[in-house]
Formats: C-alpha cells, structure tokens, sequence
C-alpha cells in the first residue's frame, strides 16, 4: 500500500495543506490565512483528520527564522520571526501531539529546493539553491542530495549588499536590519520606496534596473561561496516585467569574468530559471519532509 503522507507549506501570510503520495497523487488540499498560532495550526490539524486516519507522516516547509536542532530544547519552534504573535511557537510539538504521528520539518526555502531537486528544475543539480522574492527574501540550499543546515539555516535574505544611498536613499525595510537584501528588495520595500506595489510599476519603471542590481548582487555572492549548478528564483515579485534576464545579466556583470564557467559566461540562461513546480514547491517540499522524517523514525 502507497504510505499517503500531509504537507503544510506554512507563510506568513497563508498556510496550504495537503494529502497524498506524491506530486502527482494530491487527494485534497487547502489554504487558509495564517492568524495566531493557536487558530492556523488547529485549522491544518483539522485539515488533515478530516482526511483519514492512516497519514503515514506530516512535514512543514516553514517560514522562520526556525529551530532544526534536534537536540535544542526549541526544535521544531519558529524563533525571532517578526511576525506577530509567531515568535516561539512549537509548530512540531503540537502537530505531534494532535496527530500522532512523525513530523519533518524545515524552513519553506529548504523544502522548496528539495521538492525542485526531487521533481523539478533542480534534477541532477547538486549543489542548488532555490531563492523566492515576494514578501519576504528567502533561501535554501541542496548540498550533497540535503538540505543545508548549520549554527541555523541559511538566511540569504538578509545578506548585506552595495547600497548607494545617493542612488537609493531608501532606509529599507527590514525590521532587523533596516537595508539587507529582503529590506531592499522585497515586495513590501518595493511598495515602501515606490509608493505602489510591484505590479503596479511598468516595464521602464527605473524600480526594475535597481532590483535587477540587488538580486544579481546576491546570485553573484552564491555562486562564489556555494557554487551552484542551478539558482531557481521563484516568488510574485519576479512576474516584474523582463525580471529574469536582468538579474542574470547583473550577476555576470558583478562576477566580472571571475568565474570561468561556461555557465556564466555563456549559458547563464540555463543557470538562472523559474521554478519546475511553479507555485507548488512549498507545499510538495513538504511532502518529501514527510517521507524523509518516516524514513528517519522507520
């Protein structure tokens, strides 16, 4: 019998969840908004007793920052989120306790690039990284077939870049770190500098230009430090018009010929793309947590 397993792709602004045995076996699904703790968590918990008794297991490729040490007295916890009310909720412990049954769990970067690995444009590329650019600036990174892990997890969302304040007075956005990458390039920054949100901006909007420069600053960064063989940028903010091939024309211009790979040189086209799954790999990264997490307790 196919194990059917649950999968919480769990943001900060709205939570999906899923049943099934794969990516092309989703029973049911569902998404609501993420409110308090209490109400979104008991919201997927119900979810997913509405859909049998026999889930072999649940994963959650959660937003964070997050706890993955298995021998912190908070894993399984999402720690300094800003997110209101968020702040050291035990994700894990309670969806054990009410479901009673394994849980894997990650950050929703991490989750995303293992489902790209597994089942699309990350196939064969190792290592990979998976960016989304929406509300927030997230990561992850897939280095010898898993997902990257450390003091923490990666947080490539609040690197520090350039930032010509005479060309860019904004202060940024973040709360921590005020003009971080997420700070300057994030939806949110971009409504804040702009006055309107990014789909509102038209195609010569000089918006683009400078988002190009501070997402090719952080593609030129990966690729020296983790030297990826593929880089997926996913998230609403890269609908922005020409986006892609802007970014990947700055990371080329900041790697200055540093880098002799063909490709960057030639086929940066190649190394750069959306997506494999389109807006499904949070949720499909949460399934393979799933499996991985009845694989470690089987």
């Amino acid at each position: 019998m196919t194990a059917r397993y649950g999968g919480i792709e769990a943001g900060g602004t709205k939570f999906v969840c899923c049943v099934g045995a794969g990516p092309d076996d989703i029973e049911a699904e569902t998404r609501f908004p993420t409110t308090t703790p209490e109400e979104t968590l008991g919201r997927a918990v119900a979810f997913f007793r509405g859909h049998g008794t026999d889930l072999a297991a649940v994963g959650v490729a959660c937003f964070g920052p997050v706890d993955l040490d298995p021998a912190s007295a908070t894993y399984g916890h999402i720690t300094t989120t800003p997110k209101p009310g968020w702040a050291w909720t035990d994700v894990v412990g309670t969806l054990r306790a009410e479901l009673g049954v394994p849980v894997g769990f990650d950050t929703d970067v991490n989750g995303a690039a293992l489902a790209e690995v597994r089942w699309g444009a990350g196939r064969g590329r190792d290592p990979f990284v998976y960016l989304t650019v929406g509300t927030g600036v997230g990561g992850g990174a897939i280095v010898n077939g898993a997902p990257l892990h450390g003091l923490v997890h990666p947080e490539m969302g609040h690197v520090r870049l350039p930032h010509d304040r005479g060309r860019d007075p904004f202060p940024g956005s973040c709360p921590f770190h005020g003009d971080c990458l997420e700070g300057l390039a994030s939806g949110p920054a971009l409504e804040q500098r702009w006055g309107r949100p990014a789909q509102a901006l038209g195609p010569d909007h000089p918006a683009w230009a400078l988002e190009a420069e501070y997402l090719g600053g952080l593609l030129a960064d990966l690729v020296c430090v983790l030297s990826p063989q593929r880089i997926v940028l996913g998230g609403g903010v890269m609908a922005g018009p020409g986006l892609y091939a802007r970014v990947r024309r700055e990371m080329v211009r900041l790697l200055a010929g540093y880098v002799a790979s063909p490709a960057i040189l030639e086929r940066s086209d190649d190394l750069v793309v959306p997506p494999g799954l389109g807006e499904r790999s949070g949720r499909l990264g949460a399934m393979a947590l799933a499996e991985a997490a009845l694989t470690s307790t089987g």
